[in-house]
């Protein structure tokens, strides 16, 4: 597409700023200005976000220019991460503000157009402001659109929606956050009275048709089961491009756990890497690893050089963090997911991957953060802290350079989103049961709901949890005759207190005496546990404990004093199935090699990038399994073991290298098999390689007839 399709001053701020448009973006544009729902496919730092946004701008321009554009909301982003959207808020203001700079230079006095973020982040000032003066794009998250399209004074301003972009759709595409935003955006549709435009966004898809069926619903599908192809048009430039990836094992050998000689090992190449490169990213599994490593940095790089950034850090830290690298002002950030997504943090020289990524999406999308800008190539180096992450890095390394990706699989319509989404439709408004059971069955999870499980749905929330002293927890109206529903009174309240499919943590808020700033927040585990006078790191700062109270944790400027690191719960993804393939599949080729020790060597090197010590730790890890146990277990081999524990108790290994969720459930299947043969309980654990089953003492069978029943399982 032209920039001559788009209002002079557009196309003159575009020409000023890029030489040319980029492939998603001149695919993009002619799809988006004939009003097609569109999904655009395209690698990291690729410019897909301008893509979807400047044809909106051009006509909030127009209008502008025309003397037409009023104060009312016509575009919603929607972003899975509030720092995404924070970033994006800042990412419009520059543009939008040269944009009427040479308007005005050219005589033309153009109005502004408003960009507000509304998320759990937003100061109540800010959103009552926007309540009464709308902004013209919305920023918000999934969760908060829910709330948005539930209380009044946002519904307001939501109806003159005409455009909602959705960015890095892929990440809430696998669980229940797709099948809540698939309703929002179905609710959207209804309080708007018209189809609004659905862009989709995103940089790794698999299988993208399944991505593209949940951003646009079913009412756009050949068939009504929503079984033909999606009425979206695909922009797929392809998720490929050219890598520098590698993988590092400084100090002693890898073992089973990490030990504390090999963490210093990885902290001094680290702090050496730092000092060689302007910017860098550090990326960790868990919130409690960003405080440690952040820590330990900061030992070895001086005070004030090294930044944290996880989720439950207060809003103003995390923006520090990210303007702080931004500027120049620290070297290196730590973080988690949070800073995993499409976020501009300015020029980012290297990101260090410290542990083994669990998908191969997320190795492509923190090494990502690097190099994001066109023409770079981004540069990442994994630090293996066990041997087996040593196998899984090598793995995932080799599956991104061949251009393989995770495969999403959609939530299938989950009724506890069903019963939140409906409990907030009913509670703004009345609303027949028939023209409910058509918007849910447009969400492409919902497309197979029957009317007898939507009714029982409706039935428990109209008549609420049967007790021994009556009835409660009613939130709907059912009116049987004319088969109308409506809100009982604090159904609206329920709506906006519980809604969303993110895990309520029960977490403790900090706060710093005597200023009262929010630091962020601590598990509930770790606060109940702590006592005044204990001094804990968060932010990568010590703070002393004054009291705990209910919810709270009331913390002083500890100055430095030495800290425990605290802990959070829930924070450990299990391993994707293509990645354990890509293990599996490794893991046997290394077997087949390993009798040529040199030339496996040299394969390894070049395969998966890892340096001359890791290499030949893989090939001894891989010979030393084989040799234990005639072979390596992978996914066309199980091999299982038992060996007896101190007390005398069997334990029964099965190694099962299919990733952490498939295990679990494959665990918990044969413990009740277990207890319904023989008529005992017993304990069963998973990881992603492996299963053990813990039968005790008091029990004992032969190694065959664990096998003979395993076969039969």
């Amino acid at each position: 597409m032209s920039l001559d399709l788009f209002h002079p001053v557009i196309a003159r701020w575009f020409s000023r700023r890029f030489t040319e448009p980029t492939a998603p973006q001149s695919a993009g544009w002619a799809s988006v200005a004939r009003g097609e729902d569109t999904l655009l496919a395209a690698p990291t730092g690729s410019g897909k976000t301008l893509a979807a946004f400047l044809w909106s701008i051009n006509t909030l321009v127009r209008a502008g220019a025309a003397g037409s554009l009023r104060d009312e909301t016509t575009v919603v982003y929607i972003s899975p991460l509030r720092a995404l959207g924070n970033d994006i808020q800042v990412n419009l203001t520059q543009p939008l503000a040269e944009i009427r700079q040479i308007a005005a230079t050219e005589g033309t006095d153009l109005p502004e157009i408003r960009v507000a973020v509304r998320s759990g982040d937003t100061p109540a000032r800010d959103r009552a402001r926007m309540t009464r003066r709308p902004p013209h794009i919305l920023i918000t998250t999934p969760e908060s659109l829910s709330i948005l399209l539930t209380a009044d004074g946002s519904r307001a301003f939501l109806r003159t929606v005409r455009t909602v972009i959705v960015d890095e759709i892929h990440a809430i595409a696998g669980d229940k956050r797709g099948a809540h935003l698939a309703l929002s955006l179905e609710r959207l549709d209804l309080l708007t009275g018209a189809r609004c435009q659905r862009i989709g966004l995103s940089a790794t898809q698999k299988p993208i048709a399944e991505i593209a069926r949940l951003l646009v619903g079913t009412r756009k599908e050949d068939t009504p089961e929503g079984t033909g192809a999606p009425k979206c048009t695909i922009v797929d430039i392809g998720h490929r491009r050219s890598w520098d990836l590698s993988i590092e094992v400084p100090g002693p050998p890898r073992g089973p756990i990490a030990t504390h000689e090999m963490w210093d090992a990885v902290y001094d190449r680290v702090a050496a890497l730092v000092r060689s490169h302007r910017t860098t990213l550090v990326f960790v599994n868990t919130r409690r690893l960003v405080e440690r490593v952040a820590h330990r940095l900061t030992a070895r790089l001086g005070e004030g050089t090294v930044a944290a950034h996880h989720g439950s850090l207060a809003r103003r830290i995390r923006l520090d963090a990210e303007q702080r690298l931004k500027s120049g002002q620290v070297p290196v950030v730590v973080a988690t997911s949070s800073l995993e997504l499409g976020i501009d943090i300015g020029h980012v020289d290297l990101v260090c991957h410290l542990g083994a990524p669990r998908a191969l999406a997320t190795l492509l999308q923190r090494v990502g953060r690097s190099g994001h800008w066109l023409g770079s190539v981004p540069r990442g180096i994994l630090f293996p802290l066990t041997r087996d992450e040593m196998v899984q890095c090598a793995a995932a390394v080799r599956a991104a350079r061949a251009g393989d990706l995770d495969g999403v699989v959609l939530a299938r319509k989950p009724l506890d989103i069903l019963a939140q989404q409906a409990v907030a439709i009913a509670a703004t408004q009345e609303i027949s049961e028939d023209t409910l059971f058509d918007l849910v069955r447009r969400a492409y999870p919902y497309r197979s709901l029957t009317r007898r499980e939507f009714d029982q749905v409706i039935e428990m929330l109209s008549e609420g949890v049967a007790r021994r002293w009556g009835r409660t927890t009613a939130h709907l109206h059912r009116d049987r005759v004319h088969a109308l529903l409506r809100g009982r009174r604090g159904a609206r309240l329920a709506a906006i207190t519980s809604g969303g499919a993110i895990p309520d943590t029960a977490d403790y808020e900090v706060v710093q005496d005597p200023e009262g700033a929010v630091v962020g927040s601590v598990n509930e585990d770790f606060a109940i546990e702590s006592a005044a006078g204990d001094i804990f790191l968060l932010g990568n700062a010590s703070w002393r404990i004054r009291r705990v109270e209910a919810g709270r944790v009331r913390v002083e400027d500890a100055h430095g004093a030495p800290p425990t690191v605290p802990f959070w719960l829930g924070e450990a993804p299990a391993r994707t199935p293509e990645l354990s393939a890509a293990v599996s599949q490794l893991r046997g080729e290394i077997a087949e090699r390993r009798g040529d020790r040199a030339g496996t060597l040299v394969w390894l090197r070049d395969e998966t990038g890892v340096d001359s010590e890791g290499a030949a730790q893989l090939l001894d890890y891989i010979t030393e399994t084989v040799a234990a146990l005639g072979c390596v277990p992978s996914h066309h081999q199980i091999v299982a073991e038992r060996f007896f524990d101190e007390a005398g108790g069997m334990q029964v290994v099965l190694h099962t290298p299919f990733g952490g969720r498939i295990n679990r459930a494959w665990g918990l299947a044969l413990r009740k098999r277990f207890c319904l043969t023989f008529d005992f309980e017993l304990q069963a654990a998973a990881t992603d390689d492996g299963i053990v089953l813990s039968l005790g003492a008091q029990h004992s069978f032969p190694l065959e007839s664990i096998f003979e029943f395993l076969r039969s399982s």
